[in-house]
């Protein structure tokens, strides 16, 4: 998974196109995206079926992925799942579905942002961009490595995008290192979720979205965390939340 990160960064290629690939069956649709993002310096693949897609986004570098809910072979939802056992590519899911329980369950397996198909291609691109913004994969060499932030057995490291619980590499999505990395720097301090809200996105979110709750349930998962009884992430009611170090007297 290091390689694959690696060449993500540089982006896998030698052309210095972003690559994409969409995984959708709707075959006019794939071709419109296609057509729209190539001449602003996009390779755009595409694969029409779950299993096609989902072989072709493991065995292949990618920028990101958009990926439909209704495929034929394998949905979306098996896809995503499937995908996330070992790479943290930014997803976009398309879906004709935007009732809230869906949208939960794609952030609860690893969904970056969703986009339903009444979408415009501007929109597209404005969620595209966003995803892969928040990944931090475009690096500079002149960026100074940030230091490393310890709170008890987890190790957090922002520059390489790494965290470690006792000493075993976290597979996170991007939008959970984020958040992360948001409430390690401010360990012992409560973030709002308006502020952890600002941390990670680039674009505007209701003050009420659920949505940062959702991805801070998956991130306890990973943490072996119990939200009753924390050990890292303690919730204060209305508040937000506050990393604590599991080793203190806190």
């Amino acid at each position: 998974m290091t390689n694959q990160i690696q060449d993500q960064v540089s982006g896998g290629n030698t052309t210095g196109r972003t690559r994409v690939l969409m995984i959708d069956d709707d075959k006019k649709l794939c071709r419109l995206i296609r057509d729209y993002l190539e001449p602003m310096g996009y390779e755009v693949q595409m694969s029409h079926s779950g299993p096609e897609g989902l072989e072709k986004a493991l065995g292949q570098t990618f920028n990101a992925v958009i990926l439909d809910l209704m495929l034929p072979g394998m949905d979306g939802f098996e896809v995503l799942k499937k995908l996330r056992h070992t790479s943290d590519v930014p997803v976009l899911m398309l879906t004709g579905r935007g009732e809230e329980p869906d949208r939960i369950v794609w952030l609860e397996i690893g969904a970056d942002d969703y986009l339903p198909k009444t979408f415009s291609t501007r929109e597209l691109l404005a969620r595209l961009r966003a995803v892969m913004r928040r990944t931090g994969r475009k690096t500079s060499a002149t960026t100074e490595a940030a230091e490393e932030i310890v709170v008890g057995p987890l190790r957090v490291r922002p520059e390489s995008r790494v965290a470690l619980l006792a000493d075993q590499p976290l597979t996170l999505t991007p939008v959970e290192f984020d958040l992360l990395a948001c409430l390690a720097k401010a360990k012992g301090r409560v973030k709002t979720r308006e502020q952890l809200l600002d941390s990670i996105s680039d674009r505007n979110f209701d003050v009420f979205d659920r949505s940062i709750d959702v991805h801070i349930s998956a991130l306890r998962k990973k943490l072996n965390d119990d939200p009753k009884n924390p050990r890292f992430i303690k919730t204060l009611r209305v508040a937000g939340y506050m990393l604590i170090d599991p080793e203190s007297d806190f």
